[in-house]
């Protein structure tokens, strides 16, 4: 058993590596023949390595908690292309390849929504990362080869989709400004990339005040893309509003129960 064991993880046969035991018993309580075994250890191998790839591309994307669609309020934004969306998350847009840039002010979903696109693209057996613009340019700038740059640049363009999350809440120099349009230039027209930012692409160049590629830059990311614009106001300032609520019947009530404390 011994020898046998050391084989099956030799050969990669995890689940046949954990569940040996099971397997034989299983296959001497149903008289499985010959061909009827091998059927059924490749048939859970496969369902063991489908559930193993996912959990690496589930850990690789760095998604962590988030909310699924289903609790996202549609009637709250004023203005958003439901349909736009919906078929952002059938994932048609990876198929050219194209871009989704999802626009709109802060707190109104646009980030919950690139986790969901993203978490769709790994269930469909693609692989995805999610990364703030600043995480990642951070994390480039260190390189101190070129070599190791070179190293991280093909890192972030392995993934089949990759998605920079806040782009415009903070202003990059030149050499940040050179990478990104390095991580565009190399996804551009072969990989798709989802953009969260809450400006206009008409106020993009603040982000890239002294760069000689913004312009060239923006011009890849919008050339293939579907831009995604949400208006409204903060979900998250809406429900500031409803947690005070309860607090401010609960002091009013009691003013009205008692109206003369110091009696």
């Amino acid at each position: 058993m011994h020898d046998l064991t050391g084989m099956l993880k030799t050969l990669g046969l995890h689940y046949c590596v954990a569940h040996l035991d099971d397997v034989l018993a299983l296959a001497t309580q149903k008289r499985f023949t010959p061909l009827q075994l091998i059927e059924y250890v490749l048939s859970e191998e496969t369902k063991e390595r489908r559930r193993r790839s996912l959990e690496r591309r589930l850990n690789a994307s760095r998604l962590g908690k988030f909310k699924p669609m289903a609790d996202f309020d549609w009637n709250w934004p004023r203005a958003i292309d439901r349909e736009a969306v919906e078929a952002a998350l059938r994932l048609e847009f990876l198929t050219e390849p194209r871009n989704v840039i999802l626009v709109a002010p802060q707190g109104l979903g646009k980030t919950m929504i690139a986790q969901n696109i993203a978490y769709q693209a790994i269930l469909a057996g693609r692989s995805a990362l999610l990364i703030s613009a600043a995480q990642m340019l951070l994390d480039l700038a260190a390189q101190e080869s070129a070599r190791m740059l070179e190293l991280r640049l093909r890192h972030y363009n392995a993934f089949d989709l990759l998605a920079l999350d806040e782009i415009g809440y903070l202003a990059f120099d030149s050499r940040n400004a050179d990478l990104l349009f390095q991580i565009v230039s190399r996804r551009y027209e072969r990989k798709s990339l989802i953009l969260t930012t809450n400006l206009a692409f008409s106020d993009w160049p603040t982000i890239f005040p002294n760069a000689s590629c913004a312009t060239a830059l923006i011009d890849r990311v919008v050339h293939h893309a579907d831009i995604l614009t949400i208006e409204g106001e903060s979900y998250r300032l809406r429900e500031a509003r409803e947690r005070k609520r309860p607090r401010r019947s609960a002091i009013k009530s009691s003013k009205t129960d008692n109206p003369n404390p110091a009696a």
